[in-house]
C-alpha cells in the first residue's frame, strides 16, 4: 500500500482543473478497521494537508466519539475522499469532488486491505457512487435505512456546519445513529 500513497500523492491527472493545483489528501494503511469515504478535501484542508482538519472533522470526530490519535492513526483509520484534491470554490460551498479519482484509484486501494473495513460513506456523492441502485430517494432516506447496508457500509451526513439543520430536522439520527455508529467504531477500533 506505501507504493500504492507514494503514486497517488504524485498524482496529476486532473491538475488542469484544480484552481490550487493538485494537493492528494489521503490517509491510507492495509491494516484499517476503519474507512472513511468522502467528498473532498475543503481549502482548509488543502493548505494544511491534514484530512478533516476543520469545523467539519471536529463534528465527524464527535460523532464518532474518537479521539484525533484515533483518528489520525491509519492502523486504525483509513480516509479516501471521492476525491483527493480541493475542486475550488461554488457559489454556495465547495465544487464536486473532480470525478477521476475514484474510478482511476479506489479500485486499486480498497482490494489492498488485509481485512474487511467498515466503509463509512460521508455525503451523497460517495453513497451514490457505492451504493448504486440501492441508494434510497434521498441522503436523508438512505441514512435512515442504514442498517440496509451493514456491515460493509455505514452511509453518514455530511458533518458540515451547512447541514447544522438537517441534523436538527432530523433529530432520529442523533437519537439512533450516532449511537449504532459510535458502537460500530469502538469495535472496528478494538477488533
Amino acid at each position: 500500500m506505501i507504493k500504492l500513497l507514494n503514486k497517488i500523492q504524485r498524482c496529476e491527472v486532473c491538475k488542469e482543473h484544480l484552481p490550487l493545483g493538485p494537493r492528494p489528501v489521503i490517509q491510507l494503511n492495509a491494516y484499517s478497521k476503519i474507512v472513511i469515504i468522502s467528498q473532498a478535501p475543503g481549502r482548509r484542508v488543502h493548505e494544511t494537508g491534514i484530512p478533516w482538519n476543520d469545523a467539519s472533522g471536529k463534528k465527524l470526530k464527535s460523532w464518532m466519539n474518537v479521539s484525533d490519535e484515533i483518528f489520525y492513526n491509519p492502523a486504525c483509520l483509513s480516509i479516501l475522499p471521492m476525491g483527493f484534491c480541493y475542486p475550488g470554490k461554488a457559489i454556495s460551498g465547495d465544487l464536486p469532488p473532480r470525478p477521476e479519482c475514484a474510478p482511476l484509484w479506489h479500485p486499486q486501494i480498497l482490494k489492498n486491505f488485509k481485512s474487511k473495513p467498515l466503509i463509512l460513506l460521508i455525503g451523497q456523492y460517495a453513497q451514490r457512487y457505492y451504493l448504486k441502485n440501492s441508494f434510497k430517494e434521498s441522503l436523508t432516506e438512505t441514512v435512515r435505512n442504514y442498517k440496509k447496508y451493514l456491515p460493509t457500509y455505514f452511509p453518514l451526513p455530511h458533518p458540515s456546519p451547512r447541514n447544522q439543520n438537517w441534523v436538527k430536522i432530523n433529530p432520529w439520527f442523533m437519537e439512533e445513529v450516532v449511537p449504532e455508529l459510535q458502537k460500530r467504531i469502538q469495535l472496528a477500533v478494538s477488533g
